[in-house]
């Protein structure tokens, strides 16, 4: 998981740079040949009519010089309209223009002398404009006046000099800067109706999650290519449309982020998530009212629409950035993978993002926001792989329940067995072991009066009977077992009795057994069937030795438990065998059943225990008893 967070990490910072390499590239590689104006003179006007050619423009308290620094002095109180003059330089050459590459006015003029050349339309609710003018008509040393129109603050030239040179050279310059963000923004449009198609393809349960990406990535592109002046410069777009739309890209973004947000991480605390969602879908639907009401009132209001969309929405956005990042660092903590990579990549769109804001409004909407859409595409990519990480942990909790279903249809298979070889041995128990019971009656007598040779094959009919109910009576325990009197067993003086029983058979067979059973272990049920159930291990063990070895018999308590192990140094299993132990007439043995195991293990899951077994062949075999420690249980 490290690696897997590691690699998003380089993938996003890789991007990030990328990003900036590029838009870097584009400007360092934008160099402009092109006259630099520094200076020029202000005057503040009335209106923007221009005089005769005689006479000259009238201003309310002269001319101011200017240059980038102060570039709009002298303003008098309530002033909305000025003219900005300088000459145009020496050695000029056909084909020029003039660039203004960052304006705040509603409404601009353009003349060389008393000739006009260029007029923006006039946007009521957006002041802030990039302008490239064609110069057709000029003479060295004539003099340029831009006539600028705005009723707030923000009137004039900003962070940047008027420049003038060849038109196709400002051009060219004018579209390397801005043509980014419709590459971007496009990019971003096609991958959200390429991941529209999938959706087609996808469960119920992962549309909300996926629907909200696609918005996310959509909007965004939309945000994109509406936000950039490039739309509206060099197509016919109305500046008012576009920023329309620049708006609802704006809400359906926020509104997406939320939704997925919410759909990955929950409501957050005290549903903090939940609400400012809602907040934002009410303020949302209140400025689409306030759209309409100013469509029908003649946009008399678009000052206030724009305090609602740019001033009192920037301020929603800081927030609802706060409560996310703050939301997914939390998450971060507390081990959520999903929370870290939200966190890393909402931290890069975030602090850039808040950043800016914090500037844009600090700087009264004159500052122009650049670096949100490089943060966004690494965002962007954080959210693609949280979603795709809940698809990768859909399929693992697939693949694992379809392990624990074929694990449960190998047990329902064995409760089968089970209950098939139960039936079967109640039905042999009364339909075989009576009649049993009779012959071995009839072939006794026989054998007590019979003096010749064909007492020993009576005796021998006598065992083989013998062995016959032997075998009937495990079936009949394995199908019907007794729960017999439940007591409280000390371990160790069961195994005094068990030892006293099969030290005898060990012996014959050339094998040793020995204990090591501290005296205070106690566990519950009855003693027989736990005489029963170790007497059966032991003499697999004891069977398994052929000639010498040692059958080591050991207890311990760990925890809410006790351990009894029965290790023996003989023949050892496979560990296919090992994995059949338990099954109906699977054996080692040549006359085995199997089941003697079969009875030990409905014996020790009566008691609560559990049975497990070790082996190598070769080397031996080690069985593994656990029962529920009665002393802790006391305690």
């Amino acid at each position: 998981m490290k690696g897997v967070l590691k690699g998003i990490i380089i993938v996003m910072v890789l991007v990030g740079l990328g990003f900036a390499l590029y838009s870097t590239g584009l400007l360092n590689n934008n160099k402009l040949d092109a006259y630099n104006v520094t200076k020029w003179n202000v005057g503040w006007v009335k209106d923007l009519n221009m005089p005769a050619q005689d006479e000259e423009i009238k201003t309310i308290n002269g001319w101011h010089p200017a240059d980038i620094d102060n570039p709009m002095p002298g303003r008098p109180d309530n002033a909305s309209k000025a003219w900005i003059e300088f000459k145009l330089p020496s050695n000029w050459e056909s084909n020029q223009a003039i660039l203004l590459d960052k304006i705040y006015a509603k409404e601009v003029v353009v003349y060389i002398g008393n000739t006009k050349i260029y007029e923006s339309k006039a946007n009521r609710t957006y002041s802030k404009k990039k302008i490239i003018a064609p110069l057709q008509y000029f003479e060295e040393g004539d003099k340029v006046y831009i006539g600028l129109s705005s009723k707030s603050s923000s009137i004039g030239i900003i962070q940047d000099d008027i420049k003038v040179g060849n038109y196709e050279d400002l051009q060219n310059y004018f579209v390397k800067r801005d043509i980014s963000d419709f590459i971007l923004g496009g990019a971003l449009i096609i991958i959200s109706l390429i991941m529209l198609v999938c959706l087609l393809f996808l469960r119920a349960g992962y549309l909300g999650s996926w629907l909200a990406l696609i918005m996310v990535i959509l909007s965004s592109g939309l945000s994109a290519i509406t936000y950039s002046p490039f739309l509206y410069t060099f197509y016919n777009v109305k500046v008012t449309n576009a920023q329309w739309l620049f708006d609802i890209s704006l809400f359906i973004l926020l509104y997406s982020m939320n939704y997925f947000f919410e759909k990955m991480f929950g409501k957050g605390y005290l549903s903090i998530i939940t609400i400012s969602r809602r907040v934002h879908v009410g303020y949302s639907a209140f400025c689409f009212i306030f759209v309409i009401f100013n469509i029908i009132n003649n946009h008399q209001y678009d000052h206030i629409y724009y305090i609602l969309t740019t001033q009192i929405m920037g301020y929603i956005m800081i927030t609802q950035f706060i409560i996310l990042i703050t939301t997914a660092i939390i998450d971060a903590l507390k081990g959520n993978i999903e929370g870290l990579i939200f966190t890393i990549g909402f931290s890069l769109l975030g602090i850039v993002s808040l950043a800016e804001l914090v500037w844009y409004l600090v700087n009264n909407q004159k500052y122009e926001l650049v670096a949100w859409k490089w943060g966004l595409i690494c965002f962007l990519i954080s959210l693609i792989v949280i979603l795709g990480s809940k698809f990768a942990k859909n399929h693992d909790q697939v693949v694992e329940y379809s392990r624990r279903l074929e694990l449960y249809n190998n047990d329902l298979q064995q409760s089968e067995k089970m209950e098939i070889i139960s039936e079967l041995a109640a039905s042999v128990a009364h339909e075989v072991r009576n009649p049993l019971q009779v012959t071995r009656g009839f072939i006794q007598l026989m054998a007590e009066k019979e003096l010749s040779q064909n007492k020993v094959y009576l005796n021998m009919a006598l065992e083989e009977l013998d062995r016959a109910s032997g075998i009937i009576t495990d079936f009949l325990t394995f199908a019907k077992p007794e729960a017999g009197k439940s007591t409280v067993l000390n371990i160790y003086n069961e195994f005094i009795h068990i030892e006293g029983i099969l030290v005898p058979m060990a012996n014959l067979q050339g094998g040793s057994i020995s204990l090591n059973i501290p005296p205070l272990l106690e566990v519950k049920g009855s003693s027989s069937k736990f005489k029963q159930a170790f007497i059966n291990i032991i003499k697999n063990s004891i069977e398994a030795l052929h000639g010498r070895g040692e059958i080591q018999i050991w207890a311990y308590e760990k925890g809410d438990h006790v351990y009894i192990h029965v290790k023996d140094n003989g023949e050892g299993m496979t560990p296919a065998e090992v994995a059949r132990l338990g099954e109906p007439y699977f054996s080692n043995k040549s006359k085995g059943t199997g089941l003697g195991l079969m009875v030990t293990y409905s014996i020790i899951e009566a008691m609560s225990g559990e049975l497990t077994f070790k082996s190598q062949k070769g080397v031996g075999t080690e069985a593994i008893v656990r029962f529920p420690n009665l002393n802790r249980n006391r305690t």
